[in-house]
C-alpha cells in the first residue's frame, strides 16, 4: 500500500516537472515569436500609416480645365503615387458643411474654397525631403494657389519608426537569451529530480549515450508539445489583428509568418534537445558522493 502511494506520488512530481516544462518553454517562445511577428510586421504598419497622409495641391481659380487635367493626369502617372483624387469646389464645400453642421454659403454668398487634388504616395516615398522639395516644384507653377501636408507629422513618423525598429530588434534579442536561460533552467531542474536513477543505471553498467538517449527524446517531445501551444498562440493573436485591422494585410505575405513560426519551433526543438543534452552529461560526470 505504501508502495503504492509512493509511485501515485512519485508520477505526480514528475508530471508537475513536465507540466512546468512545459509551459516554461511555450510562455517564453510565445514572447519571442509575438516580438517577430512585431518586428516583421512595424513596417508594414508604418507604411499604411504614411500612405494615409494626404499632400494636397490647391488650385486656383484662374486655372484653365485643360491645365487641370494635365496636373491630374502628370501625378497620377508619377512612380511615386498611389492614388490622386480631384475635388472640385463644390465637393470642398458640401464636405465642409458636412464636418461643420451648417451651410456657411448661405450667409457668406459664395464659395471661398478652391478645388484641389489630394495626392497620396507609396510609403517608401514619403519622406521629408522628398515632400519638401515636390512641394517647392507644384509652388512653381503659376496656377497653383497653395500646397499643404502634415509636415510635423512625416518628421516625426521617419524618426521615430527606425528607433521603435531598433528597440523591438535589441528587446528580441533580449527575449531570445531569456528563452535560452530558462528552458535551460526548467530542463535541468527537471532532471535533477532523476539524478539518482541516472547514477544508479550508470552504477550498473549503462553507458552515458545509453543514458542520455530517453532524457533527450522525453524533453524533445515536451519541446515540441512546449512550441505546437506558443504557435497555436501565436495563430490566435495573428488571426485577431487582422480581423479588428484588415486594412494593414498582415496575412498579406504567408511567407513572412511562416518564417517566424517556423524559428519559434526550431528554437523550441533546438535549446530543448542542446539543454538535455548538457544537463544529463553534468550528472554523468558527477562522482556519485556529489550527486547525494
Amino acid at each position: 500500500m505504501r508502495k503504492n502511494s509512493q509511485e501515485v506520488y512519485q508520477k505526480r512530481r514528475l508530471l508537475s516537472t513536465y507540466f512546468s516544462v512545459v509551459v516554461s518553454i511555450s510562455l517564453v517562445l510565445f514572447l519571442v515569436g509575438l516580438l517577430g511577428l512585431l518586428l516583421l510586421n512595424s513596417k508594414k504598419v508604418a507604411d499604411h500609416f504614411k500612405e494615409q497622409i494626404a499632400f494636397t495641391i490647391y488650385i486656383d481659380d484662374s486655372a484653365k480645365p485643360i491645365e487641370i487635367k494635365q496636373l491630374q493626369k502628370s501625378i497620377a502617372l508619377r512612380q511615386e503615387t498611389k492614388t490622386a483624387r480631384f475635388v472640385s469646389k463644390e465637393e470642398a464645400a458640401e464636405i465642409h458643411a458636412q464636418e461643420i453642421g451648417e451651410d456657411f454659403m448661405e450667409f457668406l454668398g459664395y464659395n471661398p474654397l478652391l478645388s484641389s487634388i489630394d495626392v497620396y504616395f507609396n510609403a517608401n516615398f514619403v519622406t521629408p525631403a522628398f515632400l519638401k522639395d515636390l512641394q517647392k516644384d507644384f509652388e512653381q507653377k503659376t496656377y497653383i494657389s497653395e500646397v499643404l501636408y502634415d509636415q510635423p507629422l512625416i518628421e516625426i513618423l521617419d524618426k521615430n519608426i527606425k528607433k521603435i525598429t531598433q528597440w523591438i530588434l535589441i528587446l528580441s534579442f533580449v527575449f531570445i537569451l531569456v528563452a535560452i536561460l530558462l528552458i535551460n533552467s526548467s530542463i535541468r531542474l527537471s532532471i535533477y529530480s532523476k539524478r539518482m536513477i541516472i547514477k544508479t543505471m550508470q552504477l550498473v553498467g549503462a553507458t552515458k549515450s545509453f543514458i542520455r538517449l530517453p532524457f533527450i527524446l522525453k524533453h524533445l517531445q515536451l519541446g515540441l508539445l512546449g512550441s505546437i501551444i506558443s504557435l497555436a498562440g501565436l495563430s490566435t493573436v495573428l488571426y485577431e489583428f487582422n480581423e479588428r485591422f484588415p486594412e494593414l494585410n498582415l496575412t498579406e505575405n504567408p511567407l513572412e509568418p511562416s518564417l517566424i513560426f517556423s524559428v519559434v519551433l526550431g528554437m523550441g526543438i533546438l535549446i530543448t534537445g542542446l539543454s538535455t543534452f548538457f544537463a544529463t552529461q553534468r550528472f554523468l560526470n558527477l562522482t556519485t558522493e556529489a550527486v547525494q
